[in-house]
């Protein structure tokens, strides 16, 4: 079962939306998908009970019954997993990344989002730095904000993704209906942008879990030799 977390200490940078997104997708590629709501507000909670679809599945949860809602997600037969937290909890935000296989940030390509990374990147330090990737977020349609961002984030020492997502009307438009771009514009910009988003995700994942895998095949070959 594959577990991603969204974090972000800032508000509005497009968690919750990238998260249901991504779970949508996962689903339309045959997945079984969860989101975990963490936040108070229950924006994804909300959006699901505006949704006529049973998928994906989204529950909400407290950040100390974390591990027993993942539990109880893989033996349901859970394949993708999507953890939404609050802005501004560090406890939510712990709890996630350290459940977490990957650590999605979305941000915005503004001074407001991209001044509050180096928190998010000390909350993956006390999580035992699980690996993390920024999603640049709503970007403007004009100008080269985005490239200024990547450069900044660069110089962070955090990865970016390739694929951008663009400021685009069609998330607010089909959320606001219990559905996600794929569905409601399935050949519009949104809809692609979000698709080249998890394909990325989901062979960074995959190529994850291949390095723990041959880790943990050199731990076991090297505790042989030694006996």
């Amino acid at each position: 079962m594959v577990t991603i977390a969204l974090l972000a200490q800032k508000g509005g940078t497009g968690k919750t939306t990238l998260a249901l997104s991504l779970a949508v997708a996962a689903s339309k590629a045959g997945l079984v998908s969860l989101v975990i709501d963490l936040d108070p507000q229950a924006t994804a909670c909300n959006w699901s009970d505006r949704r006529k679809h049973e998928t994906p599945l989204v529950i909400d949860a407290q950040p100390s019954r974390l591990p027993v809602a993942l539990q109880k997600a893989a033996q349901n037969g859970v394949g993708f997993v999507l953890i939404d937290t609050p802005a501004r909890s560090e406890q939510s935000a712990l709890s996630a990344a350290k459940a977490a296989d990957l650590v999605l940030i979305p941000c915005r390509p503004q001074a407001y989002d991209l001044e509050t990374i180096p928190n998010t990147q000390e909350i993956l330090s006390l999580s035992g730095h699980t690996p993390a990737l920024v999603i640049l977020n709503a970007i403007p349609s004009r100008g080269n904000r985005h490239e200024q961002a990547r450069t900044l984030l660069d110089r962070l020492g955090v990865p970016v993704c390739p694929h951008t997502i663009g400021a685009r009307a069609a998330f607010g438009d089909s959320g606001a209906v219990g559905k996600t771009p794929e569905e409601y514009e399935p050949q519009g910009k949104a809809s692609e942008e979000i698709r080249q988003v998890y394909k990325y995700i989901f062979s960074l994942v995959s190529s994850l879990e291949k390095q723990q895998e041959n880790h943990e095949h050199q731990q076991t070959g090297s505790g042989t030799a030694a006996v």
